[in-house]
């Protein structure tokens, strides 16, 4: 189990390290799981060589590694909830604003969500003609 979380940590390395370097406005952990994506992507093409390490499904190594990291999930939560009973007073003296960001970043993303949908749906309808 250790060369799977190797391949994991290794991945989320190289993502943070190229967001950094290169200046860019994507998390680094997002550019590893991309970069292990591609890899994954690859290694079932027959592109790249198959690593017993490697494994998609959750019966391999890699799979295997991945449910014991999601069983524990909730763990990487309890930060951030001891970071917000912290700081309860700048909650009460900014909540207002903040469950008004909330609110309007939701149904901001609610309206682009479906404006892109229609958009995608008018060309596609448009192709079939």
């Amino acid at each position: 189990m250790l060369k799977p979380i190797a391949v994991l940590l290794l991945c989320q390395l190289v993502g943070e390290s190229a967001a950094r370097a290169l200046g860019l406005a994507v998390p680094g952990p997002v550019l590893g799981f991309l970069l292990l994506f591609l890899i994954l992507v690859l290694r079932d093409s027959g592109w790249a060589p198959r690593w017993p390490s490697l494994g998609g499904a959750p019966d391999e190594p890699l799979g295997r590694a991945a449910d014991g990291l999601l069983s524990v999930l909730g763990l990487l939560f309890v930060p951030a909830g001891v970071g917000v009973i912290d700081n309860l007073g700048l909650l009460a003296a900014h909540g207002l604003g903040l469950v008004a960001t909330l609110a309007l970043s939701a149904l901001a993303t609610l309206l682009s969500t479906v404006g892109i949908f229609l958009l995608v749906a008018g060309r596609r309808s448009g192709d079939d003609a």
